[in-house]
């Protein structure tokens, strides 16, 4: 037996690692994505939807409704003391896990979670559960649990691998985590079906985050693909986004980033080509597993009312994994499990990848593509660092699938679900004050009326800060100046207009000062 029609929906979250904003095909991508596209042209998609720039912070201020600092994940996971960084999420915020299942939801997760302070993920037996330092999903309202608790992984040997409150190790040697993702969000919406009751499922894909690793079968795909190089694949994006009316035609594209040379500069083309092929194969793996996610909603009655929203804990990533340069990461990956193969970690040009003895990034250039049109990368708060795809789907309660371009944030996304489910944030948890909501229901949007923002948008990390106040966007990286853009008009970010407008520029510093304080932001020291 399954729930009827009309009772409160059941939400399904999905979220992305280190996606860039047109990294998929009703976003402008080449790469084929079909679950995701028909996902987008039935529901609504999102143009001005931010993250936290990086994954630690994108994910707790998409779990609580707060700003990372005031759950104490200002940075990542390192416990640096202060209440804003201990790096994992404090006793004053609230799961969208706990307060749903308050309001009767069944609440299941399957993936990375990322946001319960360090492990030692070569020692499994050093970590125990119930330590307050290290929560895990099932300490903080979630069920059941299936996936990583650290921030990485090899695809094929995962060392944190979890089932509810226990580690789990690797019996089989056919692993890819992205299948299990899939396979056992799949398995846990067949198990909720029957109880008669709704449920919240959050799927946390580790695809496409570094390690390239992927079947050869889905590589052999995309070989190829991409040998005209980034600046071609840049161009076509940008072109296509403006067909699709997701950026705004006189927006131009920004330069190709000074770290990223020419294509036809490039030694190693072939490689290079491989690369991106192995990315973009990692993402059309998880589009598969959405898709059969949305075939079992669909095969059990239940997809049109379900919520299905859509996004990424940041832009594309630029990380360059050197050779020899990474020590730490040799020593938590370095031996896999089941037959003592060595793992060679960097980016070393010739050498196959997406193996599971590999280890690589696909590294600026590319990234510069997965974000076009728009500048820089995870970790800052320029448009390409914290512009994430965002699609949602509800057909019992959208009935006009669009386009929306009001300005929201990963902070409004618990509002809006409980706002859909019916459910009241609360003011005490467990014995705790919880601090008030920072997000804002954009439901409204949903339903096809107008809606904006009533309080302006923050962002910090690692020492690059933004505001964002209606058209306006003031936004600076670590150890320069602001930069002033109107957003309506230049949203590339190509026309500083500080200078000009400088009343402008002081009080909307005057406004991320006070949110700083407010909210236990640190000063980075650049280290």
């Amino acid at each position: 037996m399954t729930r009827q029609e009309g009772s409160s929906p059941n939400i399904v979250l999905i979220l992305a690692d280190d996606l860039g904003f047109s990294d998929i095909g009703c976003y402008g991508s080449e790469i084929r994505t079909p679950n995701l596209d028909r996902l987008g042209h039935s529901g609504v998609r999102f143009t001005q939807m931010y993250n936290a720039a990086r994954c630690c912070p994108s994910r707790a201020s998409l779990m609580t409704g707060l700003y990372a600092h005031q759950t104490g994940i200002g940075h990542m996971m390192a416990d640096w003391g202060s209440p804003g960084y201990r790096g994992f999420l404090n006793r004053s915020c609230v799961t969208i896990a706990e307060a749903l299942r308050v309001h009767g939801y069944s609440t299941l997760m399957t993936g990375k979670w990322h946001v319960g302070g360090p492990y030692n993920s070569l020692d499994a037996e050093s970590w125990r559960a119930g330590d307050p330092t290290h929560p895990i999903p099932t300490q903080r309202g979630f069920d059941r649990f299936y996936g990583i608790v650290a921030g990485a992984a090899s695809y094929f040997y995962p060392r944190t691998l979890m089932r509810d409150d226990a580690f789990i190790p690797l019996q089989t040697s056919d692993f890819y985590l992205t299948d299990a993702i899939s396979d056992n969000a799949v398995q846990m919406v067949k198990d909720a079906a029957v109880q008669g009751k709704p449920f919240f499922l959050h799927v946390a894909y580790t695809a496409p985050h570094w390690p390239l690793h992927a079947p050869e079968e889905d590589i052999a795909g995309y070989e190829g693909t991409y040998r005209h190089g980034w600046d071609s694949v840049r161009t076509a994006r940008h072109e296509e986004l403006k067909g699709l009316g997701i950026v705004d035609a006189g927006w131009h594209i920004s330069p190709r980033d000074e770290g990223a040379p020419a294509w036809a500069e490039t030694p190693h083309k072939d490689w290079e080509d491989l690369r991106m092929a192995t990315y973009a194969a990692q993402i059309a793996g998880m589009d598969r597993g959405i898709g059969r996610i949305l075939d079992e909603l669909r095969g059990l009655g239940l997809d049109k009312n379900t919520l299905v929203i859509f996004a990424s804990d940041n832009g594309g990533c630029a990380e360059f994994l050197a050779e020899d340069s990474h020590p730490h990461e040799r020593f938590r990956y370095d031996t896999d499990p089941l037959d003592g193969r060595s793992i060679r970690v960097g980016n070393i040009p010739g050498m196959r990848c997406g193996q599971a003895d590999t280890f690589m990034s696909y590294d600026l250039p590319w990234a510069n593509a997965s974000n076009s049109p728009f500048r820089r990368f995870k970790r800052w708060v320029h448009e390409g660092g914290i512009s994430t795809p965002f699609i949602v789907s509800w057909p019992a309660g959208i009935e006009r699938p669009g386009i929306v371009h009001e300005p929201t944030h990963f902070i409004d996304i618990l509002a809006t679900c409980l706002d859909v489910a019916g459910a009241v944030y609360p003011t005490e948890y467990d014995g705790h004050e919880i601090t008030p909501l920072a997000g804002e229901s954009f439901l409204p949007l949903l339903q096809g009326r107008d809606w904006t923002r009533e309080r302006p948008l923050f962002f910090e990390h690692e020492g690059n800060r933004a505001v964002r106040l209606g058209r306006w966007k003031l936004v600076s990286a670590f150890g320069h100046d602001w930069e002033l853009y109107d957003m309506a008009e230049d949203r590339t970010e190509l026309h500083d207009l500080a200078a000009r407008d400088r009343s402008r520029v002081a009080e909307l510093a005057r406004l991320h000062d006070e949110w700083a304080r407010r909210c236990g932001v640190r000063p980075w020291d650049g280290s």
